[in-house]
């Protein structure tokens, strides 16, 4: 718990600020969410403004900003309340290139500012149980396995933006299982190959296979699809010499060989509710997180993929 309460204001007022952001707030007792910019979207009962430059010349008082527009709007706003001293949170992906994010992280620097790049899968129930699996000392991992497959229709229905360029299509989904990935391998990795399936009237891919060198010679293999029907996967495979890991619902489930795994029962805001609190001890420790990895490796998937164009993808 902070000394005092930290003013918030969320920026890009969308669907998954009211499914998550703000239930995760006003939970938070840390926080007064007091205001929020957003040329379309408000929240009953807050201040709002248009835009974030407006939001700033009329609340002097506030702490920091919870950026959740699309990627590709989110550089000009962060680097706007960084030079205005104010702490700011990044909704994933953190932005639509690695420089963007590189280049806000030395602003947070020079302006004494606390920057987090958030990762919500990375809070899932299971994540820290199979980051500690895997970090035995002596386990070796043989092969590991990521599908990502979701419907947009169900997930983010006509939401055209991330169809366009810096959207990053099935990779918005997709960049949650490598969240994951790598935050609970021991070792790094980088992409080997990737085939990027597009529809031809779309700017961003439908669906992308994925394979991964790690530095300790294992193979990944990632298929990611957005235009399946029906249920989710959202699994990770990790294949050691001490067992079988499996990952799944999104990080929500862990098995081991077959045997289903404790794990701390979240609520349906858990993830975002633990983003929350680890932002307020970043910003009462002045302390930034800020990580690209994730990002890095979409980028390079884009950088070494083979273009497959399909036919055209309507909602």
């Amino acid at each position: 718990m902070v000394d005092s309460k930290i003013k918030l204001a969320i920026v890009g007022v969308g669907k998954i600020v009211k499914d998550q952001h703000h239930p995760s707030i006003i939970k938070n007792p840390d926080y007064e969410l007091v205001a929020t910019a957003s040329r379309n979207g408000f929240l009953d009962g807050i201040e709002s403004f248009k835009s974030i430059e407006s939001l700033l010349a009329n609340r002097k008082d506030l702490d920091a900003v919870s950026l959740c527009m699309p990627p590709q709007y989110r550089f000009t706003a962060a680097k706007f309340a960084l030079e205005h001293g104010v702490d700011v949170l990044l909704e994933k992906p953190p932005g639509a290139t690695v420089c963007e994010v590189n280049q806000l992280e030395k602003l947070a620097v020079m302006n004494d500012c606390q920057l987090y790049t958030t990762w919500h899968s990375r809070h899932a129930p299971a994540v820290a149980n199979a980051k500690r699996f895997l970090s035995q000392p002596q386990l070796k991992i043989e092969e590991v396995l990521i599908n990502w497959k979701e419907d947009v229709r169900k997930w983010h229905p006509n939401q055209e933006w991330i169809w366009q360029a810096g959207g990053l299509g099935v990779f918005d989904p997709g960049i949650n299982g490598l969240s994951i990935l790598t935050h609970i391998l021991p070792a790094s990795f980088f992409v080997e190959t990737s085939i990027l399936k597009f529809p031809e009237n779309r700017a961003a891919p439908i669906a992308a296979n994925l394979s991964f060198t790690s530095e300790d010679g294992y193979r990944i293999i990632g298929e990611f699809d957005w235009g399946i029907s029906g249920g989710e996967e959202w699994n990770i495979e990790v294949i050691t010499d001490q067992g079988k890991l499996i990952l799944s619902s999104g990080g929500a489930k862990l098995a081991i060989d077959g045997e289903p795994q404790e794990v701390e029962q979240y609520s349906e805001h858990g993830e975002y509710e633990s983003i929350y609190r680890e932002f307020s001890s970043l910003v009462s420790n002045r302390k930034s997180n800020v990580d690209v990895s994730p990002l890095a490796l979409v980028a390079d998937a884009f950088l070494l993929g083979e273009r497959i164009i399909l036919e055209s993808f309507d909602e």
